[in-house]
């Protein structure tokens, strides 16, 4: 295979080079590995001892202490925080490690592939790809990971092998618009990261009230999945409660109580009853 070629739309097995191997990009890379779709080569993280953990994890590769050791590699996974994106990106085009036709690819769901441009510059073709998954626990998400969407962009060619290496280990791709990403990641949030915020509010509002946790346990698993099934079951109509039914004497009174508690959660409250009320009021005109 000629260098730089990834082919992946054969399914061909080629080198990756890993950057930033924290929870989602050392399970990718672990079932990359397994699969066969991707021979993992150099890891390299913040440092030695965490390189090591993530090899050892993946089952493959080699830890890396710094850019300088790694190999050229037919791919290059960038697994680093948003921050970290344009500086790690940059590094990486001025390594004269890249070779024109690698791929270089950043896992954000927030920063759009083309702050990459350095290493397009240097003949990379550059893209971003964004697993919807909680990558909490990586040994979990193994074994979540088949049936996951991933959303894509940049490169229309490298887009195309990454469906192609995602589909692999049962990822179903989908496009993204580089200008509208932060919505997108925003609507992510709400899904996930905000559920657990407000199941952290919930537990410590019960114990406030004196609501013993077990019991507390009891009444949230129900409520909130069951809650959850009846609005990807019947969307807006699954909104319930005194804010859906105009009852503002208690949004207002609840809401001094909550503020009272934690200013913060108070806030959220007050927010959350708003968009409530608009969503209640919206329905009802249909």
């Amino acid at each position: 295979m000629a260098p730089g070629a990834t082919g992946l739309t054969e399914i061909e097995v080629v080198t990756l080079n890993i950057i930033g191997c924290g929870r989602a990009a050392r399970t990718l890379g672990r079932l990359w590995a397994e699969r066969g779709a991707y021979r993992v080569q150099d890891v390299l993280t913040r440092s030695p001892a965490g390189a090591a953990q993530a090899v050892a994890f993946v089952g493959a590769g080699r830890p890396i202490d710094a850019l300088a050791a790694m190999r050229p590699a037919d791919v290059w996974m960038l697994g680093v925080p948003d921050t970290a994106i344009v500086e790690i990106g940059e590094a990486l085009a001025a390594s004269g490690l890249l070779r024109a036709g690698d791929a270089v690819f950043h896992l954000s769901g927030f920063t759009a592939s083309s702050v990459l441009e350095p290493a397009r510059k240097r003949g990379a073709r550059v893209a971003s790809a964004h697993p919807v998954l909680s990558f909490a626990d990586p040994q979990h998400a193994l074994a979540q990971f088949a049936g996951s969407l991933v959303g894509l962009e940049g490169d229309a060619h490298l887009c195309e092998t990454l469906a192609g290496a995602f589909h692999v280990i049962g990822g179903e791709c989908f496009a993204l618009s580089s200008d509208t990403k932060p919505l997108y990641h925003a609507g992510s949030v709400f899904a996930s990261n905000f559920l657990v915020v407000i199941i952290d509010v919930a537990r410590r509002l019960y114990a406030e009230a004196g609501v013993a946790p077990e019991v507390a346990e009891r009444l949230l698993a129900p409520l909130a999945t069951k809650t959850l099934d009846n609005v990807l079951v019947h969307g807006r109509a699954a909104l319930t409660g005194p804010a859906a039914r105009g009852d503002h004497a208690v949004v207002e009174a609840q809401g001094r109580a909550v503020d009272g508690f934690d200013g913060d959660a108070g806030d959220a409250y007050a927010a959350l009853s708003r968009l409530a009320v608009r969503i209640a009021t919206e329905r009802g005109r249909k």
